[in-house]
C-alpha cells in the first residue's frame, strides 16, 4: 500500500501532521508513506523514521506530479485543502480525502465575531482523513526528530546554559504574533535563570536590543547562529519555553516541554494550541481576553490593523516570568 499525505506549508502545521505519519506506518506496518511538501520543509521531516519518501515542489507543478503519478498511491490525504493541492490530487490515482480547514467558522469568528468553532485541534482534524483506512489517533502527540549531525549541546553553544534555562522563541512570521522588543526585555528582567533567545536571522536585531535593555543578565541569542534543527536541539533542553504562536511552540510541545504560549491577534480557539493530549498541564496561555478586535486575523499581520496593538500591549508580562520562574526547577 502505498498513501501519499499533501501538506505544502507553513513550518507549524507541517509539525502538526507528525501524529498522522506515525499512526499510518505504526498501524499499517508493511504500507510506504510518502509527504509532498515545499523545499523549505525538508528539513523538519528528513530525519522521520515513518516515512518512506519526500517528494518536494523544487521543480515545475507538472514535473512534480508525473515523477508522483509513477508511485501509483492507494490513498492521498490531502491536509492543506487548497485550489493547488487539489491540482495535485486530482491528477492521480487512488482515493482521496481532505480535511476540513472550518473556513466558514474561522471567517465568521474573525470578521463577524460569531463562534461556530468547534474546538477541535488540527491534529484531530487531520488524523479524521486517515479513519477511513481504520487508522486511529494513538495519543501520543506531536513527533519531532533530529538528524544526528544537528544535535548541539546547550553548553557548547554557550556555557551559562549549563543551569536550567528558560528559552525564549522571539520570532514568528508576522509581526501581530509577536511581542515587542521592550515588553520582551521587561519579560526577561523578571527572570533570575540564564535566558536563550530564539529565532530566525531576521530576529537577530531584535535580540540584542532585548540584551542590551537587560545589562548584566545571563542571556544569549541564538537567532540566525543556528538552523532549524539546531534551534530545536537547543529547545529541547530548555526547562520552560516561552513562544508565541509559531513553529517553535509545535516543536516545544513534540518535546513535551513546560510552554507558555502568548497569543497576540490569534486565539487559541482556532485550534492550533500546544498539543499536549499526554501532558495538558504543561501548558500556559496567555491572552487579553476582551477585545472587540481580536481575533483580527487567522494568519496575521506584518502590523496592527486598528494602530494600537492591545492584544500584545496589554499583556500580562509579570504573570508570564511568574509562571516561568514557578517552572524552573
Amino acid at each position: 500500500m502505498k498513501i501519499l499525505i499533501i501538506r505544502f506549508s507553513s513550518m507549524g502545521d507541517v509539525i502538526l501532521t507528525s501524529p498522522v505519519i506515525r499512526c499510518l506506518k505504526r498501524q499499517l506496518p508493511d504500507a510506504e508513506v510518502h509527504y509532498l511538501t515545499k523545499s523549505a520543509n525538508y528539513e523538519l521531516l528528513r530525519a522521520n523514521p515513518y516515512l518512506h519518501k519526500i517528494h518536494l515542489l523544487d521543480v515545475e507543478a507538472e514535473k512534480v506530479i508525473n515523477q508522483l503519478q509513477k508511485e501509483k498511491f492507494d490513498y492521498v490525504l490531502d491536509l492543506h485543502h487548497n485550489l493547488r493541492s487539489w491540482k495535485f490530487k486530482s491528477a492521480l490515482s487512488g482515493k482521496k480525502y481532505s480535511f476540513n480547514k472550518l473556513n466558514w467558522a474561522k471567517w465568521l469568528r474573525v470578521h463577524l465575531k460569531i463562534d461556530l468553532l468547534t474546538r477541535v485541534h488540527i491534529v484531530e482534524r487531520y488524523l479524521a482523513t486517515a479513519k477511513a483506512l481504520g487508522v486511529k489517533n494513538d495519543g501520543l502527540g506531536l513527533d519531532y526528530f533530529i538528524p544526528d549531525n544537528a544535535q548541539l549541546a546547550a553548553t557548547t553553544f554557550n556555557p551559562i546554559l549549563a543551569a536550567p534555562f528558560v528559552a525564549f522563541s522571539i520570532g514568528g512570521q508576522h509581526q501581530t504574533k509577536k511581542i515587542p522588543q521592550d515588553k520582551i526585555a521587561a519579560i526577561c528582567k523578571q527572570i533570575p535563570h540564564p535566558i536563550l533567545l530564539l529565532g530566525g536571522k531576521e530576529d537577530a536585531a531584535v535580540a540584542e536590543v532585548v540584551m542590551a535593555l537587560c545589562p548584566g543578565q545571563s542571556i544569549v541569542s541564538s537567532c540566525g547562529a543556528v538552523n532549524i534543527n539546531q534551534s530545536a536541539s537547543l529547545l529541547q533542553q530548555a526547562e520552560v519555553v516561552i513562544t508565541h504562536d509559531t513553529a517553535l511552540m509545535h516543536i516545544a510541545a513534540a518535546f513535551g516541554k513546560k510552554i507558555i504560549a502568548v497569543w497576540g491577534n490569534t486565539i487559541p480557539e482556532l485550534g492550533m494550541y500546544p498539543y499536549l493530549p499526554q501532558h495538558r498541564e504543561n501548558a500556559a496561555s496567555f491572552e487579553v481576553k476582551g477585545l472587540s478586535c481580536r481575533p483580527c486575523s487567522k494568519i496575521g499581520f506584518s502590523s496592527c490593523p486598528k494602530g494600537h496593538f492591545n492584544c500584545m500591549q496589554q499583556q500580562n508580562l509579570e504573570g508570564i516570568a511568574s509562571q516561568a520562574n514557578k517552572w524552573v526547577k
